[in-house]
């Protein structure tokens, strides 16, 4: 990897990173066996981040680390199955400990089995960084480097990609074998979802997932209850392998409470399982009377709240699968989705309404427009589908002020201008979501004790509940984007607002990432004005000069001379070189930087440009005073390079150069009459001209059709772009 000074990636680092991670993508999107990509991961992280090794390990279930892949700058690897026992003090066992990334920079004092492989590799520094697969710790990657200085501060960010990949690979692996296992469920929940998906009466549904459910997981008998809000469960569903009657037909009420599968599933809604029901308690534990040996239940939810419990019972031993849980989920969420499969049509529409929203605001995004545009459309579209009252979106100020960036109301009004300044503090929605940096709500904040902005703010909208999330920009917070309403808000109104934040705090980033980069190249641009300009003038104070004295000092010797003497010939001769190789000099000056154009401006220096010219030059600049100085280089330069290639290359018999100011841009057109073909994207000229037009923040457009001549046209910003 390549690093500046102060060790951060240079731009050749991210395109080898990006080479490297596109190298590894490939391998798991071909399914490449777990252990080509474990390889390719380590060696590729290590290559890329210029550490001495690489490994990768796997913990265990016995609390041990396995090595399952290595690499070694000078040959000295780990070998591949080397297991390590945790414990101690070092990388792989803080990184399973904490679940997250880890560095030793001072590898002393280093305890544990790893240290012993550590002390054989001469470590002198190690990051590691986990590999979580779908939510669990999977294993680590471990960079480890022999030299004094520690790795760079940002090398866990770094890792990120490659564990991602990692984990990915392992996902694949591990569902190809799920997927085998599984079939004959799968085959079970299809015939279920497609009773759901022709809208089947949920009774039907409910029996039919029983039944399914049951076959598939070899229980004794399956059911179906509701919770209902009077603290009683009533079934809905059921089904018994021998045909038989289950212990709570269709119908049957029975009171929460006790220890019992019902009772636990509608206190925590998780799953839960009974496997010594004899310990049961409670009115719906009458089933352990009817020999039942194993139960266990699955929540069944419906727009995000608790509906009922799927359960399973098996009334031999031994106990039901440590699996039942997480296989009966898929039965109990279809039976969700029946459930509310009569307000499918509702909710598909608002769906789609919200779709339709993001994506009127993506393709903002995408074209890149600009920031109080896309703030704008994100206000107005966020209030409308969620149906609030008032919406607004601010930018957290590091004077712990926020200043309000769109607004928007049902009413047309605006609660508060772009540019509105609010003072943090107190008890309202900007202060609570800059002190947590996570989405808040008050359902009261008519009573909030806010700043005096931020009430009278909430007095304008008539705000009773309002609700704010978090804009996070790269990592960090920027700024906040919240909806009031004069009724409560719905309880997902926080998820429905992410949506927008992400695609708000998009604009942000790529506003600020063009930002950067327009800063960046006009201040290369300029620096290297700044260097044709120091060339210049060493030129003309330092080799200019001399040859002038010398040719000076060659007709004093001659005319001290008989004019009509050999040496005074030879002499004649040496102050013609000499003038010659003088002009020569100016004319490389005046292509690095003119003199004329600084001391005079952008017309004097295109008159003798255009006197110069092999092909005959109409001139017309219409320009009063001086420009900025980038722009009148810009300007000269494009004219130069238009110029030189119509003499070397247009054979044409004239050329036209329009100079002109007008909307605070400067426009340059320049024709000709010659044979046309020229192609900016072959040309070296034309390709440099193109980056210092783009940097100033232009743009340049070359229309060149065979036989029908040239024509070139930029237009320059003249806001100073530094």
């Amino acid at each position: 990897m390549t690093a500046d000074s102060a060790g951060r990636p240079g731009e050749r680092g991210l395109a080898d990173e990006q080479a490297a991670l596109r190298r590894v993508a490939v391998l798991v999107a071909q399914a490449a066996p777990p252990d080509q990509v474990f390889t390719a991961v380590t060696e590729e992280a290590g290559r890329l981040l210029g550490v001495g090794h690489a490994s990768m390990s796997r913990y265990d279930p016995d609390g041990a680390a396995s090595v399952v892949a290595a690499w070694g700058s000078t040959g000295a690897l780990v070998p591949i199955g080397t297991r390590m026992s945790l414990g101690g003090r070092n990388v792989h066992t803080l990184v399973a400990q904490t679940g997250s990334a880890a560095r030793l920079d001072e590898y002393v004092g280093v305890s544990g089995a790893a240290a012993g492989v550590a002390g054989e590799l001469g470590v002198r520094t190690a990051v590691g960084a986990p590999i979580s697969v779908e939510g669990r710790l999977w294993g680590v990657i471990v960079l480890v480097s022999t030299r004094e200085q520690p790795l760079p501060t940002d090398t866990e960010a770094w890792l990120a990609g490659f564990t991602e990949l990692a984990a990915t690979a392992i996902a694949s692996a591990e569902a190809r074998v799920e997927l085998r296992g599984f079939a004959a469920e799968q085959g079970a929940l299809r015939r279920v979802a497609t009773l759901v998906a022709r809208a089947a009466p949920p009774e039907e549904v409910f029996a039919a997932v029983a039944e399914e459910a049951g076959q598939v997981l070899a229980a004794d008998v399956t059911g179906i209850s509701r919770y209902d809000r009077d603290g009683m469960a009533v079934a809905v569903g059921g089904w018994a392998n021998d045909g038989g009657a289950v212990p709570f037909p269709v119908g049957t009420r029975v009171r929460l409470g006790g220890r019992n599968v019902l009772s636990l599933v509608f206190e925590t809604g998780r799953p839960a399982r009974l496997d010594h029901p004899a310990d049961a308690s409670g009115e719906a534990a009458v089933a352990s009377k009817a020999g039942v040996r194993s139960v266990v239940g699955a929540p069944i939810t419906v727009e995000g709240r608790l509906w009922g419990v799927m359960t399973a019972i098996s009334r031999s031993a031994p106990p039901l699968p440590p699996s039942t849980e997480a296989r009966l989920a898929g039965f109990a969420e279809l039976a969700g989705t029946a459930i509310a499969s009569a307000q499918a049509g509702v909710e598909l529409r608002g769906f789609a309404a919200e779709q339709g929203a993001l994506r009127r605001v993506a393709t903002l995004v995408a074209r890149a427009a600009p920031p109080e545009e896309v703030f704008a459309a994100v206000a107005a579209e966020a209030g409308r589908l969620l149906r609030a009252d008032a919406t607004l979106m601010s930018r957290y100020d590091p004077d712990d002020k926020a200043t309000v960036v769109a607004a928007w109301t049902s009413t047309g009004g605006t609660p508060a201008p772009a540019g509105t300044r609010l003072s943090l503090g107190g008890r309202d929605l900007h202060t609570l979501v800059f002190q947590s940096g996570r989405s808040a709500r008050m359902d009261d904040y008519a009573e909030a004790s806010a700043s005096a902005a931020a009430a009278d703010i909430a007095r304008k909208t008539g705000v009773s509940s309002a609700a704010a999330v978090p804009i996070s920009v790269e990592g960090r917070l920027w700024g906040v984007i919240g909806i009031a309403s004069g009724h409560e808000l719905p309880p997902d109104t926080e998820a429905r607002l992410a949506g927008f934040t992400d695609l708000a705090a998009t604009a942000v980033a790529n506003a600020e990432t063009q930002a950067a980069l327009a800063a960046s190249r006009a201040r290369l641009v300029a620096t290297t004005d700044q260097a044709r300009r120091r060339i210049e003038r060493d030129l003309h104070d330092g080799a200019q000069q001399r040859l002038v004295s010398l040719a000076l000092r060659l007709r004093g010797a001659q005319a001290a001379l008989p004019a009509t003497g050999e040496l005074s010939q030879r002499l004649d001769g040496a102050v013609s070189e000499v003038n010659g190789v003088l002009e020569e000099l100016r004319e490389v000056a005046r292509g690095i930087h003119p003199a004329i154009l600084t001391e005079s401006g952008l017309r004097p220096a295109l008159r003798a440009l255009a006197r110069r010219s092999a092909v005959p030059v109409s001139l017309d600049v219409q320009v009063a005073g001086r420009l900025p100085e980038p722009i009148e280089f810009a300007a000269y330069h494009a004219v130069s390079e238009a110029l030189t290639n119509v003499a070397k290359y247009a054979h044409a018999s004239a050329a036209e150069v329009e100079i002109a100011v007008g909307d605070g841009t400067l426009r340059v057109d320049v024709r000709d009459d010659g044979r046309g073909g020229a192609d900016s994207d072959r040309e070296s000229g034309l390709l440099g001209l193109k980056d210092r037009v783009e940097a100033l923040g232009g743009w340049i457009s070359l229309r060149s059709e065979a036989g029908a001549g040239t024509v070139m046209q930029i237009a320059l910003p003249l806001d100073d772009p530094g």
